[in-house]
């Protein structure tokens, strides 16, 4: 099957974008791998797919893979070029679009400088709805891994994080540590596990290992998961910019109940054609 694809890119965060409004697309977990393979397919942290709405009052259906062939519910990275990718191939006139997605509705919307906002939905703190095994609520959990307790503040922006603070952003465990909290059984359905550094109460650091993928060069709803936390925990105000190694994304929440909105970039790298 040949499979007409666009590379796409947010903060080093990529993408491989696929059109499946006119003609659906079905592809195995070991098709999605091999687009994903940097060395024998496109390469990408995900696929994602551009379907007909599927819910009422949307324009759009957007699915995500991630490089492990796995179905997820949400990415903010992925989202911005989704936008992105409808609005530059004549597919909407919208600037605002309203897409479905397995983790809920998001409304991603082009601004006038290039840049992409989306309104992330509210974030999810019920153990049971992230899901995470724990008995009640807090604002942080102590994390058993590697025979030592780890502390993390977990919730759901769609999918599941697990967020911690630390005091140097280069020697946190991501690599070491980062792949044992993703499978940890507490969280059934695996977890992103970020790290923070707090540069300031407006300023962060983050590096993220996404569940299914590794550690990427940015991570949309683990920048939104990080800031919420980080506010919830005293540490942060209602406006902050993450800095990761792929770049800076504005993050800003006005508090319990309301949704995230995420700001940055989103690009267009190459088109091209595929046989899988």
């Amino acid at each position: 099957m040949l499979l007409k694809f666009t590379k796409m890119h947010g903060l080093g965060n990529d993408f491989v974008v696929l059109d499946a409004l006119t003609r659906p697309i079905s592809l195995s977990p070991e098709q999605l791998r091999r687009i994903a393979d940097r060395h024998f397919g496109v390469g990408c942290d995900q696929v994602l797919l551009v379907e007909p709405p599927r819910l009422a009052d949307t324009d759009f259906h957007y699915r995500i893979f991630n490089a492990d062939g796995g179905e997820v519910e949400q990415c903010g990275n992925g989202a911005r070029c989704f936008v992105r990718y409808v609005r530059d191939r004549g597919l909407t006139t919208k600037t605002e679009i309203r897409v479905g997605t397995r983790g809920g509705v998001i409304v991603p919307r082009l601004e006038d400088d290039g840049q992409v906002t989306v309104n992330m939905g509210v974030p999810e703190f019920e153990p049971a709805r992230i899901p995470f095994d724990a008995a009640v609520r807090a604002p942080v959990y102590a994390l058993e891994v590697d025979g030592r307790s780890v502390e993390v503040s977990a919730l759901s922006m769609g999918n599941p994080h697990a967020v911690q603070v630390v005091t140097d952003i280069e020697r946190a465990p991501v690599a070491g540590e980062g792949p044992l909290i993703e499978r940890h059984p507490r969280f059934p359905q695996r977890v992103n596990a970020g790290y923070m550094q707090i540069d300031s109460r407006r300023r962060i650091l983050l590096r993220v290992y996404e569940r299914g993928v590794g550690e990427t060069l940015a991570c949309g709803t683990g920048a939104c998961a990080a800031v919420v936390a980080g506010i919830l925990r005293g540490l942060l105000d209602r406006e902050v910019m993450v800095a990761s190694r792929g770049g800076d994304l504005g993050i800003s929440w006005a508090g319990e109940g309301r949704p995230v909105m995420m700001t940055g970039p989103a690009v267009t790298v190459f088109e091209g054609e595929m046989d899988i």
